[in-house]
């Protein structure tokens, strides 16, 4: 028997708003039957699924464990995903990479590399 990964969960306050920004970033739909209290992005698709889960309790400090996106299309993408709703908050070219990190609406922090 083999472990799958299955989702990607979201800690958040309204989950319809938190999945309807990365629906946006991944160019997807809320999947149906989502609400502020429980959202997914993909389910039934390919790859693990997004999901979102609204909690009483804010996020307090950075995330240990964050999402790293690519493209070839880093300048027009990064803003797009402000746009959307995201705030820049660093960029990096090191260990032979080229990356910004932004955060989604709740704060978040995720990485948009450049495909090279």
């Amino acid at each position: 028997m083999s472990i799958t990964l299955e989702h990607v969960t979201f800690d958040c306050a309204d989950a319809t708003a938190l999945a309807t920004f990365w629906a946006g970033v991944l160019q997807q739909q809320v999947d149906a039957g989502g609400n502020q209290f429980f959202a997914t992005v993909n389910k039934g698709g390919d790859g693990p699924a997004l999901m979102f889960i609204q909690v009483p309790e804010g996020r307090n400090g950075k995330n240990r464990l964050h999402l790293d996106l690519a493209t070839a299309d880093w300048a027009a993408e990064i803003d797009r995903l402000v746009g959307l709703g995201a705030k820049r908050l660093d960029e990096y070219d090191e260990y032979g990479a080229h990356w910004v990190t932004l955060a989604d609406p709740e704060g978040n922090v995720f990485d948009l590399a450049e495909i090279r």
